[in-house]
């Protein structure tokens, strides 16, 4: 589930050129109905496209879309740096398709006051944008710009830990950067990036976005930016016109796409593979596989009601495994036909039989048949994995994230692995489900309250918890000899 929009989030799906001093502006001069682009720009259509037109699915489609543009710059190895939240979904498929790369640059737009969807400047590390002209049109007075410009970095401050976790930001200098964005509305945060980065003497700066306003675009390219930019319409109302779907992206999703692409550069990791489990007769699910050099345990994972193995929770939490060299498999439990069913995805005992035909199945596989294993659920999964963890093949440790435990029923007392119960503090009524399953557990267990989270912990910091807590408890518990 993708969290609602926040105040102050910065993503651009709000009106992006509904600024009365851009209106002002634009009457004070005839406007070209429409006006041919540059080709370093973009790719130049022979026919004005519709304003209202939808081009893109979603963010990894855009970004698919933009590959064609910026494969030229592959021969010059270079660093694609995405403006999170958005920006990073674009760019991961760039990255991707370059073999280069992926890092955030953290920016942060700087609202104007009761309108806080306009932009009024934008804030990045060392680096401050004003755009004067709305200040003096709006009459903002400057003790509001300090006061946003320091709530914002205290923000800018919190995501670049959220999304670094410690790590330095790529060196730029004398490299080839794409910076890449969901769109480009009023320039604000682009420029601002932009800024930061030209003082640290990259070789060739490259803004990429999939739709933008042909005046951002312009000075951008006056700061002597190169602008790839497929979708400029004569007049860009909001940059969610150009996409059929564009919810609000999480900070989980992003973290997925850094950990994805630093499994890619890292050669301790062997890449993800996709595989085919035929866990039951005329039952075929799929599976994506990853095995660390040296692994020390295999954790397959349960996913939710209504979930996947694609699932980004899941896979933010398997990077995490993989770092502390635990192979992860992410399947789903069920075929798409079942999944129609609401009473297949309640059904713990089908869930758990699945789980355990998939847990065979990797008993008979080299590398991964010496392995321990462990069970990681969520939500139904949890209860899934419970009772899975009562039969064959054994298990050495269970780990249940805003898990429904409860739902083992009569498996609770039978289970022999170490079990730990990762709750959000204000999910109040599953909290109180799990202490419940905890007092039937006889197998050493542990219940980890997350303070602040929710069900799905989407709040900032919480995911990384649970992922730190549930890496530390396989580590623990998956000893043996490393393999590999």
């Amino acid at each position: 589930m993708v969290p609602a929009p926040r105040a102050g989030d910065g993503n651009r799906s709000r009106p992006a050129v509904g600024c009365r001093w851009q209106e002002a502006r634009r009457k004070r001069r005839p406007q070209p109905r429409f006006r041919a682009t540059s080709r370093r720009s973009c790719h130049p259509s022979a026919v004005p496209p519709r304003e209202d037109a939808v081009r893109f699915a979603d963010r990894a489609a855009a970004g698919a879309a933009l590959v064609p543009s910026l494969l030229r710059f592959r021969a010059e190895r270079p660093l694609v740096l995405g403006l999170p939240r958005g920006g990073v979904l674009v760019a991961a498929p760039i990255a991707r398709a370059l073999g280069a790369p992926l890092d955030v640059l953290c920016v942060r737009k700087l609202g104007a006051p009761g309108h806080e969807e306009l932009a009024i400047g934008a804030i990045a590390a060392g680096a401050v944008v004003l755009h004067e002209d709305a200040l003096a049109y709006l009459g903002v007075p400057r003790e509001y710009v300090d006061r946003v410009i320091a709530a914002e970095q205290r923000e800018l401050a919190r995501r670049e830990a959220t999304f670094r976790r410690g790590r330095p930001p790529l060196d730029v200098r004398g490299r080839t950067v794409l910076v890449v964005d969901d769109g480009l509305a009023t320039g604000a945060t682009a420029e601002a990036a932009v800024d930061a980065l030209q003082r640290q003497q990259p070789a060739r700066l490259v803004f990429a976005a999939p739709v933008g306003g042909r005046e951002a675009v312009a000075r951008l390219e006056r700061r002597g930016v190169e602008v790839v930019c497929p979708y400029q319409p004569p007049e860009l109302r909001a940059i969610s016109m150009a996409y059929e779907s564009f919810p609000q992206a999480s900070d989980a999703e992003v973290l997925a796409c850094l950990a994805e692409a630093a499994r890619a550069e890292d050669p301790s990791l062997h890449g993800e593979t996709a595989v085919a489990l035929d866990l039951e007769p005329g039952v075929r699910v799929h599976g994506d596989l990853v095995v660390p050099t040296g692994a020390i345990g295999l954790v397959l994972f349960a996913h939710g009601s209504g979930s996947s193995r694609k699932s980004p929770r899941n896979r933010l939490i398997a990077s995490a495994l993989q770092a502390r060299r635990i192979a992860t498999l992410l399947f789903d439990l069920l075929t798409e036909r079942e999944e129609a069913s609401r009473a297949n995805v309640f059904d713990i005992p089908l869930l758990a039989r699945r789980l355990r035909a998939a847990a065979a199945w990797t008993r008979r596989q080299p590398v991964l048949g010496a392995l321990p294993l462990g069970y990681f659920g969520a939500s139904t999964g949890a209860a899934a994995a419970l009772v899975a963890a009562t039969g064959e093949p054994p298990v050495a440790a269970v780990v249940s994230r805003g898990g429904r435990p409860d739902l083992a029923g009569d498996a609770l007392p039978q289970v022999r692995a170490p079990v730990l119960l990762l709750v959000g503090g204000d999910d109040v009524e599953v909290l109180a489900l799990n202490r419940d399953a905890a007092s039937r557990l006889r197998a050493p267990h542990e219940l980890v309250v997350v303070p602040g989270a929710t069900h799905l912990f989407e709040e900032p910091g919480t995911l990384e918890e649970v992922a730190r807590r549930a890496a530390d408890w396989f580590a623990a518990h998956l000893a043996a000899p490393a393999a590999g």
